[in-house]
């Protein structure tokens, strides 16, 4: 007959001496790692090749930050912003019907304001530029010609709307985060050199970033209003054989801009590079939805080695994986 009683008690000694097994096995032993976030991985590759780059990727739907390197200095950083201002106040004009995006204006690639030398850094074109094709090679002369037409007190709105000159509530918890400098402008070269991002006007990377969700969601929102179509195509022309063409070396379409300038004359020069991914060249085109804004600043370089620095976080990104 089957005793019970030594059935209970053998069961009993198994069960402690699993829970005593179960009690001294390491954890890792039990589990499997969890793979690595992909973006913070991305991110902090790209940190490794650029120690010193504030480095952001902020999600598009909800605002928050994904990834960054050096946050809390990205939120003390004040910095000239260059010409990542130009699609911003391009949007803005063609929108409010303020600006013709077919005009077209020459450029002899001199330009010299208040005694200034900003000479734009593009090839020598063919032709008289319009707006797409004067944002894809960041033309100052055009720039300048559009800036004039801005009535000086009328610039702090139009860059304020895009909420960049304002905190963002993204620094860290116990971290200060300090508001863009900007001056208001009183003559029409002061305006000028305002909306090239060389005088006047001081920008943190949080703000920039921001600005350019506000500029994404515009897009975004208003797919067939000429003024996407023109700042998205123009962006993303940039961003592949333009002048921020370097990001595309990253494998993944990507509407971009970037800018180099420095706190003064004699000081070295900084740079940025700020656009959102995915992006299809045209609004009317099919497609992903853009989903990150990358921002990137260099306290020393210029705007192409930022773009360089999104390149390699771009290929690799869930965006590039996803491609594969």
């Amino acid at each position: 007959m089957l005793d019970t009683s030594s059935v209970r008690s053998s069961a009993i000694k198994l069960a402690l001496f699993l829970s005593l097994i179960a009690a001294h096995t390491p954890v890792h032993a039990q589990t499997h790692a969890a793979p690595p976030d992909p973006w913070p991985a991305a991110v902090a590759h790209a940190a490794r090749l650029a120690p010193d780059a504030r480095i952001l990727v902020l999600d598009i739907a909800s605002g928050r930050l994904l990834a960054s390197a050096h946050l809390p200095d990205a939120a003390r950083t004040l910095a000239a912003p260059g010409s990542t201002l130009k699609p911003l106040l391009l949007y803005s004009l063609i929108a409010s019907h303020r600006w013709d995006p077919d005009r077209r204006i020459a450029c002899t690639r001199h330009l010299h304001i208040d005694g200034r030398s900003l000479d734009c850094s593009h090839p020598p074109l063919p032709g008289p530029l319009d707006a797409t094709e004067a944002l894809t090679w960041s033309c100052n002369t055009y720039f300048a010609t559009l800036a004039a037409s801005i009535p000086p007190a009328q610039l702090r709105p139009l860059l304020a709307q895009t909420g960049l000159l304002t905190q963002t509530g993204l620094a860290p918890k116990n971290s200060s985060e300090v508001t863009a400098y900007f001056r208001d402008p009183t003559t029409t070269s002061a305006v000028q050199l305002t909306a090239l991002g060389v005088d006047g006007v001081r920008v943190t990377p949080l703000e920039l970033a921001t600005a350019y969700r506000w500029l994404t969601l515009q897009i975004m929102q208003h797919p067939d209003s000429q003024s996407a179509q023109v700042v998205l195509t123009g962006l993303s022309n940039s961003a592949s054989f333009g002048i921020a063409g370097q990001a595309s070396l990253g494998g993944v379409p990507i509407a971009g801009k970037t800018g180099t300038a420095n706190l003064g004359p004699g000081t070295p020069s900084h740079g940025w590079f700020v656009g959102f991914a995915p992006a299809a060249r045209q609004t009317a085109i099919s497609g992903p939805k853009p989903t990150v804004v990358i921002c990137i600043y260099l306290p020393s370089g210029h705007g192409a080695d930022a773009a360089g620095v999104a390149a390699e976080i771009l290929a690799n990104s869930p965006l590039r994986q996803g491609l594969q």
